[in-house]
């Protein structure tokens, strides 16, 4: 894993912490990750993100509304403005 999970520790009020994710898996993961450490109160905003091109977002949509997670719903505005490869927007 490449996550510093004592960073947890440090969250406040002020910060917001995002899961971008392309499958259920990946969903599940951050839902199991946004209910062990509590983040929902830890910190301002949880904000789930579809990746680009790889998962419906409808679905992310309908995971968490069948879930009733207390979490925002997220997408990568630029992608949808400029064209998916376009760096630097």
């Amino acid at each position: 894993e490449k996550n510093l999970w004592s960073n947890i520790d440090h969250l406040t009020k002020r910060d917001e912490v995002k899961f971008v994710m392309g499958s259920r898996e990946d969903y599940e993961w951050s839902c199991d990750k946004v209910r062990r450490f509590d983040l929902t109160k830890r910190c301002r905003a949880v904000l789930f993100s579809p990746i680009f091109g790889r998962i419906d977002p409808r679905q992310i949509v309908e995971w968490i509304l069948e879930d009733k997670l207390d979490v925002r719903f997220q997408l990568q505005m630029h992608k949808f403005i400029w064209t998916p490869t376009q760096r630097g927007v």
